[in-house]
């Protein structure tokens, strides 16, 4: 090495090691966080992500790998008492930030944290093809193998996701239901996001513009996009407190780990998921742990989860972000460790009564999968007005699956029940408070009754929808060559008339 190289190695060394060493020395009160909104950009991109070892090597877990039927998954266990099962999110991360934060509750709980298939330290093996069904089916072979009978199951995230999936299918080996940060499974009404406010945005455009660069170059690899993402703000989206260098190298090189394969299937899986209406008189004692400054969803997304189980208790951090257990674990542990210790046994009656619930549920819900995987195409519309009968009205309260047989409907000329099928979508997307849905629902519905030769109708109808000002993003029926934003094209039809448009998809 020549010596203006070793000095500027030792420079960039004794610059760095204040900032990687200072770690859990620095105070959460005293660092920056996301509400401060400062800007920080980097002056150029860091390559060599620092080398910092994985959480797990510092604590004193059992560790081994559980065979599950052909996959063998990573897991660790502390702690006795109490089975509580740690569900990370993702899909695609691993369990690695849950440490060090859990170990507290291993004063309380026998705590089991593991990789889900295709992440982390877990085998890469799709089976039978990556999906939540998948997964949890893994999650419940996992707890045979292991020898429990019941547990608690704490999803996080997307593991929030699996979790209530879990207990919709294996109800009785649940001892509890903790949702953390959890995805709600169902549409949340959309209102703006907080790192999208107007008036005092969390992020800088220098912070965007800098994000967007890095995630666009094809020269990183994974662990170098998310560390130097993160450098320049993009921490802000999970993170209540801005994280040092050395949290940022770990997150980078133990958290995000998963099968190249892993998420285009999971993608897909999850987004035939609605669990709206599933856990209606529900038995299981349901926590749910939510902070006031996650920016993962919309500012509804807590009260939707809530609704959704109006059994469960609340508690909401208001200093915490995505991860209220790193955020505030003080409150986070206390919460958590009175809802373990003081666990109801879960009625049987209650318990078979809601089975039988969830089971009338599935069945209304498997017509509306069954309709959301077929295809916009003329061949699949006309099987699926073929079949369509209009007790499906009743059946249906998905708006999705509503303007998909709304559109096959039209395909075959069937222009009143079609009519029918757009206003029960614009009634759910009111009630559900999605302007935009609820606006292009009103647009076809007038489209129906320009082809009804109900004109002056057609034209109340799309006033109502050009009234609502949604003036983005466009909407695209690629099978009938249409392309629009919902008002701005309403009000072209209230001086034109809808003329038919026929599907070009075979």
């Amino acid at each position: 090495m020549r010596g203006e190289q070793f000095l500027f190695v030792l420079f960039l060394a004794a610059l760095l090691w204040p900032v990687l060493a200072c770690g859990q020395d620095v105070p959460p009160q005293d660092r920056e966080t996301v509400l401060d909104r400062k800007t920080h950009i980097e002056p150029e991109l860091i390559l060599d992500v620092p080398n910092v070892p994985p959480l797990c090597e510092g604590l004193a877990l059992s560790k081994s790998k559980v065979d599950i039927s052909g996959c063998a998954l990573y897991t660790e266990q502390e702690g006795e008492g109490t089975p509580l099962v740690l569900l990370h999110g993702g899909p695609g991360a691993t369990h690695h930030y849950f440490h060090p934060h859990f170990s507290r509750a291993a004063a309380f709980a026998r705590m089991i944290y593991y990789d889900q298939r295709g992440c982390g330290d877990s085998e890469y093996k799709p089976g039978d093809g990556y999906s939540v069904e998948q997964a949890v089916d893994d999650l419940d072979r996992l707890r045979a193998a292991l020898g429990i009978e019941k547990w608690v199951v704490l999803g996080h995230s997307y593991g929030g996701l699996l979790a209530q999936c879990y207990a919709l299918k294996h109800p009785e080996r649940l001892t509890g239901l903790v949702l953390v940060c959890a995805s709600p499974g169902m549409p949340v009404p959309p209102q703006p996001q907080k790192q999208h406010e107007e008036q005092t945005p969390l992020f800088s455009p220098e912070e965007r513009k800098k994000i967007a660069e890095i995630y666009k170059d094809a020269n990183l690899s994974l662990a170098q996009k998310v560390f130097n993402a993160h450098l320049n703000g993009d921490w802000k989206r999970q993170s209540f407190y801005r994280p040092t260098r050395e949290e940022l190298a770990q997150m980078a090189l133990y958290e995000w780990k998963h099968d190249p394969g892993f998420r285009g299937p999971m993608g897909r899986s999850i987004g035939l998921i609605n669990l709206k209406g599933a856990f209606e008189a529900c038995p299981i004692p349901t926590l749910i742990l939510d902070s006031a400054q996650d920016l993962s969803w919309g500012q509804g997304k807590v009260e939707c989860l809530h609704w959704n189980h109006p059994g469960a208790k609340l508690v909401v951090f208001e200093r915490s972000a995505h991860s209220p257990f790193a955020d505030e674990p003080e409150a986070f542990f206390q919460a958590l460790g009175d809802f373990v210790r003081g666990l109801p046994q879960v009625p049987e009656e209650g318990l078979s009564s809601w089975k039988k619930r969830v089971a009338a549920w599935q069945e209304t819900r498997s017509l509306a999968v069954a309709i959301l995987t077929s295809n916009y195409g003329r061949a699949a519309c006309e099987k699926l007005a073929k079949d369509y009968s209009k007790d499906w009205l009743e059946r249906l309260d998905d708006r999705f699956a509503l303007m998909i047989v709304g559109a096959a409907l039209y395909d075959v000329k069937r222009y009143d029940e079609a009519l029918d099928a757009f206003r029960k979508m614009s009634e759910i997307a009111q009630k559900e408070g999605d302007n935009y849905l609820q606006a292009l629902a009103l647009v076809w519905q007038g489209h129906m009754l320009d082809l009804l030769g109900r004109r002056e109708e057609a034209v109340s109808t799309y006033a109502k929808a050009a009234e609502m000002n949604i003036n983005g993003p466009q909407v695209q029926h690629g099978q009938y060559g249409l392309q629009y934003a919902p008002s701005p094209y309403a009000r072209e039809r209230m001086q034109t008339p809808f003329t038919r448009r026929e599907n070009r998809m075979k």
